[in-house]
């Protein structure tokens, strides 16, 4: 049989080509199935050289390591997961939402979002039972000689709002756990709407600017808070109706079941010179005190809240009584229908010495 060269070189580099991938074969580590292991692809697929190939592939795949049984890091998954970030909702009582004891961020970060309500916002119509016609006063030059011509019926209105001005946290110090200092102003006006026959003028208008720090406890119930203030009230006017003073005071908070709170302050009015003094006797009627009492229930669909002020004088005792019931109406979440009856001295600044009965109907919006 004749063999070519050409034929002869080429079966020899076969024939080494099969003898080192054999010694390469039989060198390699067994990671991969053994031989045996292949038969039953060869005996399944006996003319099937495409179903064979893929037999052989999915034998000789690496076998994946077993993986350890792992108990679930409880703390690793609660720092990776992002944090829930409380809301200012329905779930914080009044004393915790009215002064942000528990520090929630605004939602607004610009500088107007940092102004929050403070006390009551209304807009009532008030009918009093002896209105003030001829207010007067002990100090020199303060008596009205001719008697106002003034209505039973006007309007009250209120605004007031508060902003944080600076503020300290994870203070440990003799129970206190934080410090906030608020700017604040309320604005109270007594508007004689309806009547037409004096130009419908405004009877009285009290201005009222206050400086505020509160310490909170961090209780969730009982004492939360404790405030310092300085606040000047007056009503702007010339004389004879001009009233005034300027007082530090110190109030404490206290809260239970997120229903009930109870506001206790007591002040010290800044004495003045004689002669500057429109009111020297204010004290004797407005007090030296007030409490105020507040109940929600849980799910906000009303409030009460009483005020209470006396001078604390066994001789000639003077007090003023308040009371604000609120329940919201269907007008958004921020309106609520609102009656206020109030009795005794000292409604509205002009009549500190001046007793009055008087109920108001009307709106109020939302405190918080």
């Amino acid at each position: 049989m004749r063999i070519t060269l050409r034929n002869y070189r080429n079966t020899i580099l076969l024939s080494g080509t099969l003898l080192s991938v054999a010694f390469c074969a039989a060198l390699a580590p067994s990671a991969y199935a053994g031989s045996d292991d292949f038969l039953p692809c060869a005996q399944k697929f006996p003319g099937d050289d495409a179903g064979r190939l893929k037999c052989f592939d999915q034998l000789a795949a690496p076998i994946p390591a077993p993986q350890e049984n792992i108990v679930p890091d409880e703390d690793a998954e609660a720092s990776a997961a992002p944090a829930a970030v409380p809301t200012r909702g329905a779930g914080r009582s009044y004393l915790t939402r009215a002064w942000n004891l528990d520090d929630l961020p605004n939602p607004d970060p610009s500088k107007l979002g940092r102004i929050q309500p403070y006390r009551q916002t209304y807009l009532l119509a008030k009918r009093s039972s002896k209105p003030n016609r001829q207010p007067s006063s002990p100090a020199i030059g303060h008596s009205t000689l001719a008697p106002n011509d003034v209505d039973t019926v006007e309007t009250k209105f209120q605004l007031s709002f508060k902003a944080d001005i600076g503020n300290q946290h994870n203070i440990d110090f003799l129970g206190i756990t934080s410090l906030r200092f608020w700017g604040a102003y309320t604005q109270q006006s007594h508007w004689q709407v309806i009547n037409f026959r004096n130009s419908s003028a405004f009877r009285e208008t009290i201005y009222e600017p206050e400086l505020i720090a509160t310490l909170g406890t961090g209780y969730a119930s009982g004492l939360k808070l404790i405030n310092f203030g300085w606040l000047h009230q007056s009503n702007g006017r010339l004389l004879p109706e001009s009233r005034s003073w300027n007082r530090v005071y110190l109030l404490g908070g206290w809260e239970w079941n997120n229903t009930t709170s109870i506001l206790v302050r007591g002040w010290r009015r800044l004495a003045e010179k004689p002669l500057e003094d429109d009111n020297p006797d204010i004290g004797d009627y407005l007090g030296r005190g007030d409490l105020v009492i507040r109940w929600e229930p849980g799910d906000k669909s009303q409030s009460v809240a009483m005020l209470l002020r006396n001078n604390l004088s066994s001789t000639h005792n003077r007090g003023y009584v308040q009371i604000d019931w609120a329940t919201p109406v269907k007008l958004g979440d921020a309106a609520r229908v609102h009656i206020q009856m109030t009795s005794g001295y000292g409604e509205s600044l002009i009549d500190y010495n001046h007793r009055q009965n008087s109920i108001s109907l009307g709106l109020s919006f939302r405190e918080w």
